[in-house]
């Protein structure tokens, strides 16, 4: 049988398949080139197609958008019945999508209301004027909004969509005190999947790290963009990915208790490129504008195709040494914003020929990576727990309490997302992991010599390194750090009592 079979139920080894084998298929419905993309999916192994329909704001024609939806799942699962579509539900709703639509008898019926001939109505959908971010987001507290949501959810799954991204759902849900409404859509959804979908499930995530009530996950895993630092000592506009929180427990909708759901990173979108940023600001000044003046895909795109290579293995490194429970959508498909000159552009991952023009010629790099899995990586993670232990932990021979905080500091933070020489760091702390014993893993995305040392307690004023045999004070004494290829992965442990440091690298 399959490791990605299932029917009615999804186990967590199952959806960590799909997981680790997810890619970001944004409107791959509409793609002018699906031959080709189903051809790029096949030769990658993707699974999971993240953001495969939905609508931002739409063309105004609701059937035809159905009809492309529908066509290009039936297309796909007839290359490979397995893959998962995933269709998204967002925090944005406008007028012309939503108020030439008929509410179905279904919807009144789902929700125990008399029919009415009617279209949904708009102004019913959304926040009272100046209680939200922005003037179009739906209010998942309002009944309407509640109802033109599952109207969508349930279209996906007719057209034969299993899986829902939620957008940001933390903010459509302002005044929905307990997440009822959204909860209840959720529900609802979930109980026509497991009747009318594909195969009989239906899952859901949303950009949060937690989303629980009364101790069971709305979610089924959680899913965020990255979050970066600027590099600005290396030429070009270079960055570091920097870890931002990790996926809350709970007991998953399988009735499982987790210690950590999982999670999902992706390249977002929200723009493009930001010309005036360029036009008007410095460098630095760019450097701390979102991902140096634009969105994470655009920034991508926009690098040689070499550095955007490196980049996608150092994103695959990343996400398995800093989150075991974390997996990384690869950038199949996904918007680019206008560039400035009017052209809505699109990031394909394939390679660039007459059957994808937009091509960005990265299935290689993919493919290459998909193949070699998180294995190998995740051998040398960071522990899954949610805090870094150590707390009033005694060393059994002598009684010594163990630190609490332990940080490496030292001239290679800046490439790990922290500030040179702190010690302080909490980007850069180790956790416990027993017996005395702490360890940190990070990526170092480029090759150099660099120095280290570490911090006890995060203070400069017990410090230990590879270059001195006694504990110091201050940031002299540093040991090195040789890093002979860009995107090492290195595992540094300490063991307090003797204050013996060993690193180990991977690439």
């Amino acid at each position: 049988m399959s490791q990605g079979y299932f029917d009615g139920a999804m186990p967590r080894n199952v959806l960590e398949y799909y997981l680790s084998h997810a890619a970001s298929a944004q409107w791959i419905s509409q793609s002018d080139s699906l031959d080709d993309d189903i051809r790029v999916i096949l030769k990658t192994g993707l699974k999971f197609l993240g953001r495969a329909a939905g609508i931002w704001k739409g063309d105004g024609d609701e059937e035809g958008h159905f009809a492309n939806a529908k066509r290009a799942a039936d297309k796909i699962h007839a290359a490979d019945p397995e893959i998962i579509l995933q269709a998204c539900l967002f925090e944005v709703v406008y007028r012309e999508d939503v108020e030439p639509v008929p509410v179905p008898e279904w919807v009144f019926d789902a929700f125990g209301l008399p029919a009415e001939d009617r279209n949904f109505n708009y102004e019913a959908c959304l926040f009272p004027a100046g209680t939200c971010t922005w003037s179009d987001m739906p209010d998942l507290s309002q009944l309407e909004a509640q109802m033109w949501f599952y109207y969508r959810g349930r279209r996906y799954i007719d057209c034969g969509y299993e899986a829902f991204h939620m957008g940001q759902i933390h903010l459509y849900t302002g005044r929905d005190r307990g997440y009822r409404g959204i909860g209840k859509v959720i529900e609802m959804l979930r109980a026509y999947g497991a009747e009318h979908a594909r195969r009989h499930k239906v899952i859901f995530d949303a950009h949060s790290h937690s989303l629980v009530v009364n101790g069971k996950s709305l979610l089924d895993y959680n899913a965020m963009p990255f979050t970066r630092f600027p590099v600005l000592d290396r030429p070009g506009e270079k960055l570091v990915l920097v870890r931002e929180g990790k996926s809350g427990g709970g007991i998953s909708p399988e009735g499982v208790y987790e210690k950590a759901l999982p999670f999902l990173y992706e390249y977002d979108n929200w723009g493009g490129r930001d010309l005036c940023a360029y036009a008007h600001q410095t460098y630095e000044q760019r450097a701390w504008n979102q991902w140096w003046g634009g969105d994470q895909i655009s920034w991508f795109a926009d690098q040689e195709e070499e550095a955007r290579n490196r980049f996608l293995d150092y994103t695959f490194k990343w996400t398995a040494v800093n989150n075991p429970d974390g997996f990384f959508a690869f950038p199949l498909m996904r918007g680019l914003g206008t560039g400035g000159d009017g052209q809505d552009r699109t990031y394909h991952m394939n390679d660039r020929s007459d059957a994808c023009p937009q091509g960005f010629s990265q299935e290689d790099a993919a493919a290459k990576l998909l193949r070699e899995g998180y294995g190998k990586y995740r051998a040398f993670a960071n522990p899954s727990m949610l805090d870094y232990g150590g707390k009033d932990v005694d060393d059994p021979a002598t009684g010594a309490r163990y630190p609490e905080k332990v940080v490496l500091y030292g001239s290679f933070q800046p490439y790990v997302g922290a500030v040179a020489d702190d010690s302080n760091s909490e980007i850069t702390r180790m956790y416990y992991t027993g017996n005395g014993r702490y360890a940190l893993t990070f990526v170092m995305p480029f090759a150099g010599e660099y120095d280290f040392a570490v911090s006890t307690w995060g203070t400069l004023s017990a410090c230990v390194s590879t270059a001195h045999p006694f504990p110091f004070s201050g940031t002299g004494q540093k040991g090195k750090l040789t890093i002979a290829a860009d995107n090492t992965v290195v595992r540094v442990t300490f063991a307090y009592m003797t204050d013996e440091i060993t690193v180990e690298t991977l690439t």
